[in-house]
């Protein structure tokens, strides 16, 4: 039987096999590239996770109008606890808070922040993927739930990915149930180009990284610092790509494999929505969209999918 870490190596060199080469985004987010992230969220240039956290801080209030009192609020991929802290604000009386992700340092960070906010909220952490059944087991029978799905995390699937991830997702919900899907929007190339390519190069650095976290992974010798940054929005697919393009050609190892890198190599798909996109992401994966809440500039958007 393959192990977990045979089939991972395996799928690696794959995808770096493709025309074109690519490298799943999970693979960013080792501790030095989770770390990059949060300097990234602190440039002036990247807008989401600001705008994110104001919209829940500002229009909570109707955010929270539409999440039933005493539900269970279940979040995919905690990360941080600002943006949850936010929205717990706005809840009639949460039930239980599950945080899930594979990271158990982001799981105690958070959960270290939701109970110095709300300490009679009881918790029930779940470490490991959030598309697993045990994530969502020994909840509450038949309490209401609240999945949130933060940071436009859901722009990174490719679109028959994202309805097969929320169909999944959908399959695990009661009718009534509710999805807060957390989207960045369409607007100007000039915004979008800079947020994903700032002034101080901390973008290129995250992205690079991902090369580090690889040969400390898989015991490959992908050298960085060969490798350029480029990432830029493709209007035709509305979506940021984001690619590693190699100075001259590389030869690299990865165990016993040896590859030959002459073309960019694709590391992250960012896609951003209109309003249409989401009627269709809700309609093609058995939910119903009930509210769009946005910024005042209309950058960001919650999404309120209702099971």
């Amino acid at each position: 039987m393959t192990s977990p870490d045979e089939r991972e190596r395996a799928e690696l060199l794959a995808d770096l096999r493709a025309d074109p080469p690519r490298i799943s985004p999970r693979y960013f987010y080792d501790e030095v590239g989770s770390a990059l992230f949060d300097r990234i969220t602190q440039t002036p240039e990247y807008y989401p996770t600001r705008t994110e956290l104001s919209i829940l801080r500002d229009e909570g209030a109707e955010i929270g109008a539409r999440i039933a009192e005493g539900s269970v609020i279940v979040e995919l991929g905690s990360g941080s606890a600002e943006k949850i802290v936010a929205l717990l604000a706005h809840v009639r009386a949460p039930r239980l808070y599950r945080p899930i992700d594979i990271s158990p340092r982001a799981l105690a960070t958070t959960c270290d922040g939701v109970r110095h906010a709300f300490p009679e909220l009881a918790l029930a952490p779940f470490e490991g993927d959030f598309t697993a059944a045990a994530a969502y087991a020994d909840l509450p029978p038949g309490a209401p739930k609240l999945v949130y799905y933060s940071g436009s995390t859901i722009g990174n699937f490719e679109p028959p990915e994202a309805m097969a991830f929320l169909r999944a997702l959908r399959a695990r919900l009661a009718s009534g149930d509710a999805l807060l899907l957390a989207v960045d929007l369409v607007k100007s190339g000039a915004v979008l180009n800079a947020a994903y390519n700032d002034a101080a190069g901390i973008t290129a650095a995250f992205n690079r990284n991902l090369l580090r976290h690889l040969n400390a992974r898989f015991g490959a010798d992908f050298d960085p610092e060969a490798f350029d940054h480029l990432a830029f929005f493709e209007p035709r697919k509305s979506r940021i790509e984001m690619h590693l393009v190699p100075r001259t050609q590389q030869r690299v190892h990865i165990g016993g494999d040896v590859l030959v890198f002459s073309k960019p190599i694709h590391t992250e798909s960012s896609y951003k929505f209109t309003t249409d996109d989401l009627v269709g992401l809700a309609r093609g994966s058995g939910f119903t969209l009930e509210a769009v809440v946005t910024d005042p500039r209309r950058w960001f958007a919650e999404a309120i999918f209702r099971a």
